[in-house]
């Protein structure tokens, strides 16, 4: 089973995976993955743009190879704002989409404590995105993740 978990950053997205995976489970989190190609003492939370660049190519690689084997084992993907080309993607995997939120106010206060200022606008857009109604696939020249 593929688990796709959305959420604004700080939200609790980890935290939910890590009360519900197994040690035989695939887990793909940026995060992790952001912190896993940097060196002693990089910050937890690294948002530096070639990090990032480098996690992403690395979390798309992953996403390919882990849906392969979806009958093997269940897959727990972050991945905080789909588009709608990734949704469609996802649920032609019969993901199971979770939302985690545990509300604006909590996931600012958040991440005023442990995450650095531009998570802010992340989770504003989050937000705002959220309230809005769905909008149609547009074509892409990008990934389907």
């Amino acid at each position: 089973m593929l688990y796709v978990v959305t959420g604004p950053p700080a939200a609790g997205k980890s935290s939910w995976i890590q009360a519900r995976a197994t040690a035989r489970d695939i887990v793909i989190d940026l995060d992790l993955i952001a912190t896993a190609l940097t060196g002693p003492g990089a910050p937890q939370w690294n948002q530096e743009p070639t990090v990032l660049r480098v996690a992403h190519r690395a979390r798309y690689a992953a996403i390919e190879e882990a849906c392969q084997h979806l009958d093997k084992v269940d897959v727990y993907l972050i991945h905080t704002m789909p588009s709608p080309k990734a949704m469609a993607k996802y649920k032609r995997l019969d993901a199971k989409v979770v939302a985690v939120d545990p509300g604006q106010a909590v996931v600012m206060a958040r991440i005023e404590a442990m995450r650095s200022p531009e998570m802010t606008r992340v989770a504003s857009r989050w937000y705002s995105q959220r309230s809005r109604p769905p909008q149609p696939a547009m074509p892409q020249t990008s990934r389907d993740w």
